[in-house]
């Protein structure tokens, strides 16, 4: 029976997410072109995402969010379990935020032109230090028009579901741009939707937003403890809502 709900869910979920995509796609590329700045395209975004959810059978709980000003931008830095993560964030934090998205879904159409209009950060990892240009540039875009930018510090998604240890670049993007860290801390999205299968078992997820550190005053040399510090957060709270941490 079990295998039976899980067959149905993962055909539901393909089937209810393209087409969501195909619709939320669209729908953003005749709103960028209208008024790149509306707040419906936010709200086009958050429908896209509560899509995914409902059809995979995710339930989403979030605490903390009375840590977020609205009047701000932030680097929101949270651990990496599954593509869910992604509409887990987008639902949680109530800002207009964008992500880190590799080179290969630039590849799909429509929703290419679609990541690209909304200010989706592609990124060509095989590109090493041009990357870091890059990303920095378009990052600066970002904020410039009053958005916040997730970053993934593990860098990939684990294949055991076991947080990793965080890489220093977003933090060294945090303090060149003197902007706040905002920690997320997410559980429940790799059983639910566990990275390299294409298998949806649904169930509850968990996300914490934690108060935003600020980097106001740091220098590049102070990179590392804050490194430290935003994993130390983190970690504590996947612990506590009983994920793994290596």
């Amino acid at each position: 029976m079990r295998i039976v709900t899980t067959t149905y869910r993962t055909i539901l979920t393909w089937v209810v997410g393209v087409i969501a995509t195909i619709i939320g796609a669209t729908a953003a590329l005749v709103l960028v072109l209208i008024d790149p700045s509306s707040p419906r395209i936010e709200k086009v975004i958050r429908w896209w995402s509560r899509q995914w959810m409902w059809a995979s059978g995710t339930h989403l709980t979030v605490e903390g969010s009375e840590n977020v000003d609205p009047a701000e931008s932030y680097f929101v830095v949270a651990n990496h379990l599954s593509t869910l993560d992604i509409m887990v964030c987008f639902l949680a934090v109530p800002l207009p935020i964008r992500y880190l998205a590799k080179k290969e879904l630039f590849r799909i159409p429509l929703l290419a032109q679609a990541m690209r209009a909304v200010g989706i950060i592609e990124v060509d990892r095989a590109a090493r230090t041009a990357i870091h240009t890059s990303v920095n540039r378009q990052a600066k875009e970002l904020i410039a028009h009053q958005r916040s930018l997730i970053i993934y510090p593990e860098g990939t998604r684990p294949r055991d579901g076991v947080m990793k240890p965080f890489k220093k670049g977003a933090f060294t993007m945090a303090i060149a741009g003197q902007l706040p860290i905002l920690p997320i801390s997410i559980h429940g999205t790799y059983e639910a939707a566990a990275p390299g299968k294409p298998w949806f078992h649904g169930g509850h997820v968990s996300a914490v937003i934690d108060p935003a550190i600020p980097t106001a005053g740091m220098t590049g040399g102070d990179a590392d403890a804050l490194r430290e510090q935003v994993r130390e957060t983190i970690a504590k709270r996947v612990t506590d809502m009983g994920g793994r941490v290596g």
